[in-house]
């Protein structure tokens, strides 16, 4: 089976594009399934936004990714944060579940959690804040 490599450089430029970390691909017999690791603290340092809704002395952690949010890592299952609760970068605060593939988003910053922004199983996009931190 020869493999077209035209398929594959589209999927890599969708992945980049759409900053997803997996998408696959099928047509007739021939599946291709190309991933890549986003957890990156550069990548997600790049996704840090102000918000007008965030208050003065406040940064929001952006989803990287659009899916669906989770705040546990199973249903009924303890938090990865709450409100008061302090933080460390690179401290998972969520899981966004996109095709399938549960993305864990890890803080950006050091800080004191202020507000969760979404509930849990609530739709989000790309760039829309998660949590504020100060």
């Amino acid at each position: 089976m020869k493999i077209n490599k035209k398929i594959i450089e589209e999927l890599v430029d969708y992945l980049k594009e759409f900053n997803l970390s997996e998408i696959e691909y099928a047509e007739g017999s021939t599946k291709v399934k190309v991933s890549r690791s986003i957890n990156s603290a550069s990548v997600i340092s790049s996704e840090i936004k102000k918000n007008p809704l965030v208050k003065k002395n406040e940064t929001s952690v952006t989803s990287p990714i659009v899916g669906t949010a989770y705040l546990a890592p199973e249903p009924g299952g303890k938090k990865f944060v709450e409100v008061g609760q302090k933080v460390k970068k690179g401290q998972t605060i969520m899981i966004v579940e996109a095709m399938k593939t549960m993305n864990h988003v890890p803080s950006t910053q050091d800080g004191t959690v202020s507000e969760i922004l979404v509930k849990d199983g609530e739709p989000v996009e790309f760039g829309q804040p998660l949590i504020s931190v100060k």
